[in-house]
Order: structure tokens, then C-alpha cells, then sequence
């Protein structure tokens, strides 16, 4: 399983401790590159809501930035990817909502 996450994040925290009895590779997205495969198949799945359009990074961004193809931003800003993206035996969630909480709850037996 592969958390990919900042540390000063809060979902993140939240989603390490509800999983910090399983085996997770924790990646924070600005120390560690994500995967170009990770990241073209997270926009395949989840399209625009992988951007995280509410980061104080996208508010610093020009318009013309904005206007960038999403794979080319999130590969040079890292931290508009919103977070955490979990990949588990080829399975990708996005978030720490209850839903998603739930899923892995039940999933690993928590």
C-alpha cells in the first residue's frame, strides 16, 4: 500500500493513523516524485478532482498557469494533488472521508 500525502496535512495524518498497523509506504509529495503511471492513472480515474483547486499553491498560480494540462501542473507542483491519493493492490482511493475511512476499515478488517 502506497499513501502519497504531505505531512502537514490533516487527512493525512488521519489516514496514517487509521493505518499505521498495516504495511503503507508513506510518499510526501514534496520530498518524493509520484510515479508518472501513479499520476496518469489517478487523472484517468478521478479526473479533476485529483487538483486540488482550493491550495493556497493554486491561488498562487496566474491564470495562465490554471490553464495548464493537469499532468504537466501536478508534475511541477506536486502539492495540488489532492490528498491522500492511497493505491492498494492496484486500487486507488482519494481523500480521507468517512466512506473512504469505512472502506479501508472494512477491507483490512480494522
Amino acid at each position: 500500500m502506497q499513501l502519497y500525502g504531505l505531512k502537514a496535512c490533516d487527512s493525512c495524518r488521519k489516514a496514517r493513523k487509521a493505518l499505521q498497523n498495516q504495511q503503507v509506504d508513506y510518499i510526501d509529495v514534496r520530498e518524493g516524485q509520484v510515479p508518472d503511471a501513479v499520476l496518469e492513472a489517478a487523472l484517468v480515474k478521478f479526473g479533476d478532482a485529483l487538483l486540488n483547486c482550493a491550495s493556497t499553491t493554486w491561488r498562487g498560480l496566474d491564470e495562465v498557469a490554471r490553464t495548464g494540462e493537469p499532468l504537466a501542473l501536478l508534475k511541477a507542483h506536486p502539492t495540488l494533488m489532492k490528498r491522500p491519493l492511497i493505491v492498494h493492490d492496484g486500487e486507488m482511493t482519494l481523500g480521507w472521508k468517512p466512506d473512504v475511512a469505512a472502506h479501508y476499515a472494512a477491507l483490512l478488517g480494522a
